[in-house]
């Protein structure tokens, strides 16, 4: 063989082990991705039950329950809303009307368990998705820190079924 030949193997074979390399690092990371979804494309997606997820969307007004460490309100993307289980403190930027992601796994009733809550205090720190889907739905409005969602509901007491 060739110096020429065997350079080209050399080269040939390192192209293959790096595209395996690449392949084995994009399907380890892609095990470990968690996706966002807002409220209404949780419930137009087949997700699977104890599936790790993340929700983002506004707190619902009126819609948080407090019973000591356990908290039970609603997200809400202007067109759909999921209520959200969480047992622990909560960020200080918490509040009703206010933008937030939830981490946790959706429960077989449709329940989400969160394991995580991010308040986000503004739109500069909001997913565009989210902040797409309130606009799209109208109850978004520009410079208003909490947007008009007088449609909200109470949630059961956190213990309720």
């Amino acid at each position: 063989m060739s110096r020429k030949q065997h350079r080209l193997i050399a080269l040939t074979a390192g192209m293959a082990l790096l595209a395996a390399a690449t392949a084995l690092v994009l399907t380890a990371f892609s095990n470990n991705l968690v996706f966002f979804y807002s409220p209404t494309e949780l419930r137009h997606m087949a997700v699977a039950p104890g599936r790790e997820v993340r929700i983002g969307g506004l707190v619902e007004l009126k819609s948080v329950v407090r019973d000591g460490s356990r908290v039970a309100f609603r997200v809400t993307d202007g067109k759909s809303d999921i209520k959200v289980a969480y047992r622990g403190a909560l960020p200080d930027l918490f509040r009703e009307g206010q933008g937030v992601v939830v981490e946790g796994r959706l429960q077989p009733g449709g329940l989400f368990a969160a394991s995580t809550v991010l308040a986000k205090h503004d739109e500069r720190y909001m997913p565009r998705e989210v902040v797409a889907e309130l606009k799209k739905s109208g109850h978004w409005q520009e410079g208003a820190d909490i947007p008009d969602m007088t449609a909200a509901r109470p949630l059961p007491h956190p213990s309720a079924p």
